[in-house]
């Protein structure tokens, strides 16, 4: 074997490729959802990747070239990578063409369900039943139970009693709906973070177009994080406002509220020169 051949052998970390770039970036102090935002690869692809199960990938192709920008993000040398990546595919497909599992045998005694296991499942197909019964009798036919304690005629009546709370509770869902935030990806393989001021996710994911996720009325400072602001429309109680950005660029921290995007219009609309004037 030659001396180049041993010295990749001798730095091969016993955990393989995938603890390789995981030790890697976690020596940079980086996040995995911060790989995937520069990389623009789903963090559950970058999970696969460092236990190492590149086989799990769509395919051979698609193992390659996520290894190989993995190791650019985190300054790793990206054709040994490569090398190493190849070799790990080789021996996952040497272990899939093993020998196979034997199959059930109908015949065998030993793998026939035992008695115990026939009178438990009976038991739990009665209990099943009786359930079922019970379930249908309160719910779909109350009628067949107990007299309600309560006077239908007070019901209704005490229904109508107070008009002006229905009024009121009619006013504030107007209010919430006119407030609501909706983001809607315009583009596949959008990755996007939400999270409140203590820095709690509300919402992460790699939204495919046409995704749409819409921000909690009782969020604290709700924020966002992502690497691609142009590719998200933005709608506050239906109507559409400007996007955070028309650049591709990584932007956080930035407050999503209603008024908070409004205001972003609005000071947008002014520097640009777009505010409406009355003529009159």
């Amino acid at each position: 074997m030659s001396e180049d051949s041993n010295e990749t052998n001798g730095n091969l970390p016993l955990g393989g490729v995938g603890e390789r770039l995981r030790e890697k970036r976690l020596a940079k102090g980086m996040e995995l959802d911060q790989i995937a935002a520069e990389t623009r690869i789903p963090q559950r692809h970058l999970v696969t990747i460092e236990e190492g199960n590149f086989a799990d990938l769509p395919s051979r192709t698609y193992a390659i070239g996520f290894a190989r920008t993995y190791a650019r993000i985190v300054g790793d040398d990206e054709a040994e990578i490569v090398t190493l990546v190849r070799e790990e595919l080789a021996s996952a497909n040497e272990m899939q063409e093993g020998p196979r599992a034997a199959s059930f045998e109908p015949g065998d005694p030993a793998k026939v369900p035992s008695r115990g296991l026939a009178l438990v499942s009976g038991l739990a197909a009665v209990l099943l039943l009786v359930g079922g019964y019970t379930f249908y009798t309160t719910y779909f036919a109350p009628g067949l139970g107990p007299a309600p304690l309560q006077d239908n005629n007070a019901q209704i009546a005490e229904g109508e009693a107070d008009p002006q709370s229905d009024t009121a509770q009619t006013a504030q869902t107007a209010i919430a709906t006119s407030d609501e935030v909706i983001f809607t990806s315009e583009e596949d393989g959008t990755w996007v973070k939400f999270y409140d001021a203590s820095g709690a996710r509300l919402f992460e994911a790699q939204m495919a177009a046409g995704d749409s996720f819409t921000i909690p009325a009782d969020a604290e400072g709700p924020q966002i994080w992502t690497g691609r602001p142009h590719a998200l429309a933005i709608t506050i109680g239906g109507v559409s406002v400007p996007k955070l950005s028309e650049d591709d660029e990584v932007i956080k921290d930035v407050a999503v509220t209603a008024e908070a995007l409004r205001t972003r219009a609005d000071t947008a609309a002014v520097s640009s020169g777009t505010s409406v004037v009355d003529e009159s």
